[in-house]
Formats: structure tokens, C-alpha cells, sequence
């Protein structure tokens, strides 16, 4: 295969996300010749989130909310085999395409970016740290750092987990640390729900939650829980 030459579809699930959607989807717009689809699974929206997505070229698909369904429904409407699933509040630097590319050799991984906070506060820098030392410990990135992965490697590691909470955790497990690599590539998420809740009390929270769900995945607080 002649990896320069292939291309990816973006897969993004939304529910309410008109202030950020359209940023994103100009970015990645931005690359046609690497881009060959890209994929916004709407949730339910009430706001403009499934006008804009569509008045920006992309593939609508709509169903009933919960992340996991979400991104199945959007990844079976994927025309390639490459994968890039994306939170619809990230923010990928200029490069983007550039590193995407270069991590195109090796199908038989998934690749994780590396998580920035859009704040400038200082524990933000602390809790990016913290997220790096989990991912090296533990090969266990979040969904919100972005991950690269071809369909054979999903399909052989079950399919995205039809979770409303934690399938990016799911999957990451699925996966297994032989298939899971970081890649150069920095995802600038939102941090308004952590400027809204604060820091200490939003990963604490988060925290929880996982261990939560490792010690009981099928626990009802866990699998009912809405973002």
C-alpha cells in the first residue's frame, strides 16, 4: 500500500455542539487530499449542530444519543479503513496533516494524541501531565486525545463498545498495550466544564468515575450516566 497516498474518514459524535463544530470541521476540511470523509453523528441536537455540520460538507448521521452508538453508527458510514475519531470540541494544530500521515505505516496500531487544555491556568499544565504519565503507565488514553486506527484493528478488538460513558476507556482495554501507541500529535480540548466545576473537583470526579467502572463496568450509575 502506498501509505502517502491514503486517506481517512473523521468521525466525530455531537450533541449540542454548535460552538465548536464548525472550527473543527474547517480545519479538517483544510485537508482535502488527506480527508476523504468526514462523518459528524448527531445525538439529538437541539441547536444547529446538524445544520452546520451539513453546510459544511459533511456526512450527517443521526440517531439516538449515547457516545458509544454514536460513534458505531458514524464509523460504519466510514468510506475508509483509516479511522480518526475526534471529540467535536478539539483543536488540531497546523501540522496535523503532516503527522497523520506519518503514522499511516503501520496498520496494525492505534494511535493516541497527546491532550492540551485550551486555559491557561497552571493546573491545566499539571492535569496534561498527569493524563501523560497515565497514558505511559498505563496505555489508557481518553477519547478526547483523539485516536488513529484502522478498521481491521478495530474490528479485531471487538468494535467500538456501545457505551454512553466510558468507551474510550473500553477500548482502550480492548486494545490491549501492544496495539496502543502515542503519536505527535497535540488535541487542544475545551476546558469549560473544568473552568466551571473546578479542576480538583472535575478530575476528581472523573477519577471516580473510572475506577467506578473498572471495579463495576455494568453498574447502572455507570452505564446510565449522560456527559
Amino acid at each position: 500500500m502506498n501509505h502517502a497516498a491514503a486517506r481517512i474518514s473523521v468521525v466525530i459524535p455531537t450533541l449540542n455542539e454548535a460552538a465548536h463544530l464548525p472550527a473543527l470541521l474547517a480545519t479538517i476540511a483544510a485537508a482535502p487530499d488527506l480527508v476523504a470523509a468526514i462523518i459528524v453523528s448527531d445525538g439529538g441536537s437541539t441547536d444547529q449542530t446538524p445544520t452546520l455540520a451539513r453546510a459544511a460538507g459533511a456526512i450527517l448521521i443521526e440517531g439516538p444519543s449515547g457516545r458509544g452508538s454514536q460513534w458505531q453508527r458514524g464509523i460504519a458510514a466510514a468510506p475508509t479503513k483509516w479511522l480518526l475519531l475526534l471529540h467535536a470540541d478539539s483543536h488540531l494544530p497546523p501540522d496535523w496533516p503532516t503527522t497523520i500521515r506519518r503514522n499511516l505505516t503501520d496498520p496494525s496500531r492505534a494511535y493516541f494524541g497527546t491532550l492540551r487544555f485550551a486555559s491557561a491556568d497552571l493546573r491545566a499544565r499539571l492535569l496534561e501531565a498527569l493524563v501523560r504519565l497515565r497514558c505511559f503507565l498505563f496505555r489508557l488514553p481518553y477519547g478526547d486525545q483523539g485516536l488513529l486506527i484502522h478498521r481491521d484493528v478495530l474490528e479485531a478488538a471487538g468494535g467500538m463498545p456501545c457505551l454512553a460513558l466510558m468507551e474510550d476507556v473500553a477500548l482502550a482495554r480492548n486494545l490491549g498495550r501492544r496495539r496502543l501507541a502515542p503519536m505527535n500529535l497535540i488535541v487542544t480540548t475545551d476546558a469549560s466544564a473544568y473552568i466551571r466545576d473546578g479542576w480538583v473537583r472535575r478530575a476528581a470526579a472523573n477519577l471516580i468515575r473510572l475506577l467506578r467502572y473498572l471495579i463495576a463496568p455494568d453498574a447502572p450509575a455507570i452505564r446510565d450516566y449522560r456527559r
